[in-house]
C-alpha cells in the first residue's frame, strides 16, 4: 500500500521529480523540508545528494542488472530504483530489507503497480551481485572508469584528463565526491577572535592555511550554532579567497554586479565605504538584505534588482562580476550540477560572461579594478574570458595584488586558481583587471 512508504522516502522522489523538471536540488529540498521533523531532513538530504553524488557509479550497476540498460525504464521507476541502491550501498542505518521494501512500495505508489516485481527484483540481485559488478579500469580507460565509479559525465571527465592528465582529473573527480565541510567568514572580527568566541560556545573550529579569513567549524556544529556564536556568513574557503584577492581599498565604494547570496558583497563591505550589490533575482537579492541586516550590516550594503548587463551605477573604485557559470568547481557542494550541465552550456554562458562583462567596463573609474570571478573550472568561462576581453578592451590591463593570497592558489599570470584536487575545497577563478589612469 502507498501509505506504508514513509514521508521522507515520498519526498525524496519528489525531490528528484523536480530536479528532473529543472530545479536545483537545494531549492527543491527546502520545498519539502516544511513537512518534516529535523531529523528526517538531515536523512532526507543525505538521500538526495547521496544518490545525485553516485548517480553515474549507480547507473553502472544497475545498467548490468536491467536486461535492456537503464534507458529501458520510465524515469520514475529509475529514479526509484537509484534512491533504492544508495539505501543498500551506502546507508547502513537502513536495513536492506526495509530499502528493497519501501523501494517496491515507493514503485507502486507512483504509479507503477506492474515494475513492482522488477524493482524488487533488481534491488535483491544487487544485494547479492552488485561487488561482483565490475567497473572499467583506470589505466586503460581513464574516461570510462570516472565515468561510472567516480560518477561523473564522460565528456566532462575527457576536458579534464586532457587539460590536466588522468591522474589528476581522477584527484578532481574523487574530491567531487566528498561531503562539503562547513566553513565560515568571520566579519568585523578576526579569525582567530571569531575561533575563540565560538570555543568559549563549546563550538570547535580550525584556521584554513591558505585562507587566513576562513574557519572550519568541526561537527557536530551546525551552521546555525556557529552563526549564533560570531557575526559571519557560511562561505567556502575558495569564495573567501575571492574577496581576499579583490584586495578592496580601505574606504572605497564597490558595485557587485551578481551579489546573490550576498556572502561576498557583506565581506568586502568590511573594508569598502559602501557596496552596492544587484542581482537579476528579487527572491535572490532578497537574501542579501536578510543577510546583510542579520549581521548589522544593513546600512554599509545598498542592494537593488538589475540587470547585470544594463546596470544601473556610476562608476566606482571597484566593481566585482561573480559571473553566472557552470559551477564545475562546486559538485561536492552540489551533486546535481554535475547531471545539468551541458556542453551546450558552456558557449552559452560565455557568450552571457563576455556580454557582463562588455557592460561591466564603463562601470570602472580610470584608476579603479574589475574583478571577474567565476567558481567554474574550465577555461572558455575563465582564461579565455580574461584575455579576450584585454584585447576587446585595451584600456584595462592584468593587476594582481601583491602578496593579497598566498602563491598556491595564484596561476603563473597572478590570477586566483583555487582547485578541489589541490585545496580540498570548492574551485575557484579570479582576474583582477585595472583601467589605466
Amino acid at each position: 500500500m502507498a501509505d506504508r512508504v514513509t514521508e521522507p522516502r515520498r519526498a525524496a522522489l519528489e525531490v528528484m521529480r523536480r530536479v528532473r523538471a529543472g530545479d536545483l536540488a537545494d531549492r527543491a529540498l527546502e520545498a519539502v523540508f516544511g513537512r518534516l521533523e529535523p531529523r528526517d531532513r538531515a536523512w532526507l538530504q543525505e538521500l538526495v545528494y547521496g544518490t545525485f553524488r553516485l548517480r553515474g557509479r549507480i547507473d553502472h550497476l544497475l545498467g548490468a542488472l536491467l536486461r535492456d540498460g537503464t534507458g529501458s525504464v520510465d524515469p520514475d521507476v529509475l529514479d526509484v530504483l537509484r534512491l533504492g541502491a544508495y539505501q543498500l550501498m551506502e546507508m547502513g542505518s537502513v536495513p536492506p530489507y526495509a530499502a528493497v521494501s519501501q523501494s517496491v512500495e515507493l514503485a507502486r505508489m507512483a504509479g507503477f503497480p506492474r515494475v513492482a516485481g522488477l524493482v524488487n527484483g533488481v534491488l535483491q540481485n544487487l544485494q547479492r551481485r552488485g561487488e561482483a559488478i565490475r567497473f572499467p579500469d583506470f589505466r586503460p580507460d581513464p574516461a570510462g572508469h570516472l565515468a561510472a565509479w567516480s560518477s561523473h559525465p564522460r565528456w566532462l571527465v575527457e576536458r579534464w584528463i586532457e587539460r590536466w592528465g588522468a591522474d589528476d582529473a581522477r584527484a578532481l573527480a574523487e574530491a567531487d565526491n566528498l561531503r562539503p565541510d562547513l566553513y565560515i567568514r568571520p566579519l568585523g572580527i578576526t579569525a582567530g577572535e571569531a575561533r575563540t568566541r565560538l570555543g568559549e560556545a563549546e563550538i570547535a573550529s580550525e584556521p584554513v592555511a591558505f585562507s587566513p579569513d576562513s574557519l572550519r567549524v568541526l561537527p557536530p556544529a551546525s551552521a546555525a550554532d556557529a552563526l549564533a556564536a560570531v557575526s559571519a556568513v557560511v562561505q567556502d574557503p575558495a569564495a573567501t579567497l575571492v574577496v581576499r584577492y579583490a584586495a578592496v581599498p580601505e574606504g572605497a565604494t564597490v558595485l557587485d554586479l551578481a551579489a546573490a547570496p550576498g556572502g561576498k558583497a557583506l565581506a568586502m563591505a568590511e573594508r569598502a565605504g559602501h557596496v552596492a550589490a544587484a542581482d537579476l533575482s528579487f527572491r535572490r537579492i532578497r537574501r542579501v538584505v536578510e543577510n546583510a541586516a542579520r549581521v548589522g550590516w544593513a546600512g554599509r550594503v545598498g542592494a537593488v534588482v538589475a540587470d547585470g548587463r544594463n546596470p544601473p551605477f556610476r562608476p566606482a573604485e571597484v566593481v566585482l562580476l561573480d559571473a553566472p557559470c557552470t559551477g564545475t568547481g562546486t559538485f561536492r557542494r552540489h551533486p546535481d550540477g554535475r547531471w545539468r550541465v551541458t556542453p551546450e552550456d558552456l558557449a552559452a554562458l560565455a557568450a552571457l560572461q563576455a556580454e557582463l562583462l562588455d557592460a561591466a567596463a564603463p562601470l570602472v573609474r580610470p584608476g579603479g579594478v574589475l574583478v571577474y570571478s567565476t567558481c567554474s573550472l574550465e577555461r572558455e568561462e575563465n582564461e579565455d574570458r580574461v584575455e579576450e576581453f584585454l584585447a576587446r578592451h585595451p584600456e584595462f590591463e592584468p593587476h594582481p595584488a601583491e602578496n593579497a593570497v598566498p602563491a598556491e592558489v595564484l596561476d603563473a599570470a597572478g590570477r586566483l586558481c583555487v582547485l578541489p584536487q589541490r585545496q580540498g575545497v570548492d574551485g575557484a577563478f579570479a582576474a583582477r583587471l585595472r583601467r589605466r589612469a
